[in-house]
């Protein structure tokens, strides 16, 4: 088991209506076609596969997916919408869990490599992917880009959302590199709100490619979202391809 916080019932049944916006096929499109063409005609295997938000309808495209998700409630969630001979899902950690077979794309989306909360981790989950893939294959990883420079002196909070029915602000440990997401959802109109907090590692893209060296992996791309916008110094995330030397 990792140092990884573990998605329970409550959570998993309400994960979908949280990310209606996110999984829409407006939304999904760019990810799915930009996936879809580096798996080409191989295997996909998502790290953290969660509910099935990327996975179900990426192999729904025609590409064959497999899971890894640590929580077996997330993956409950998944099973309602296909079954397991559709989409295989083994239940673990993706650091250290390894299902049959090579790949021609192992991704990760989401900002969810940021769940393993120590550098160590990290690194075993680039060791993981290199594992999977066959010579010439890539893995992904979609993740933010931490918004320091939006914290003046004496300040640890940043906001990332003030809408009507959600507000959330990042708190920041400079030392550990850890920040904590919290979250105030309105519930219904009776003027109550549920509060949440999960816990991050954050890496920037410098640590990552480090990481990727480490597992023998080359960075091959880096562009600031799905739509393939070029990454600068002001793009607040990143998609980021390294590729398995054929």
């Amino acid at each position: 088991m990792t140092s990884s916080e573990l998605w329970g019932r409550q959570a998993a049944e309400r994960y979908d209506a949280q990310e209606t916006e996110r999984s829409s096929a407006a939304a999904l499109g760019p990810t799915l076609a930009f996936l879809a063409e580096l798996a080409g005609d191989g295997r996909a295997l998502e790290f953290a596969i969660g509910t099935g938000r990327v996975g179900v309808p990426l192999r729904e495209r025609g590409v064959p997916v497999v899971g890894i998700e640590l929580s077996a409630h997330m993956a409950a969630v998944l099973r309602r919408k296909t079954d397991e001979d559709t989409l295989p899902v083994a239940l673990g950690d993706m650091a250290t869990t390894v299902v049959p077979g090579e790949f021609s794309l192992v991704y990760l989306v989401y900002n969810t490599i940021t769940n393993l909360l120590t550098q160590d981790e990290q690194v075993e989950c680039f060791r993981n992917a290199a594992r999977h893939l066959e010579p010439g294959g890539r893995f992904v990883i979609e993740l933010g880009i931490p918004p320091l420079r939006f914290l003046p002196p004496g300040q640890v909070a940043v906001p990332f959302d003030l809408a009507e029915q959600h507000l959330g602000f990042d708190t920041f440990d400079l030392v550990e590199q850890v920040l904590v997401s919290h979250h105030f959802t309105r519930e219904g109109d009776n003027g109550r709100y549920r509060r949440g907090s999960s816990r991050h590692r954050y890496a920037w893209p410098a640590e990552l490619d480090l990481m990727a060296r480490i597992a023998g992996l080359e960075l091959e791309r880096r562009v600031e979202d799905w739509d393939g916008t070029p990454f600068t110094q002001d793009s607040t995330q990143h998609i980021s391809v390294w590729r398995k030397p054929a």
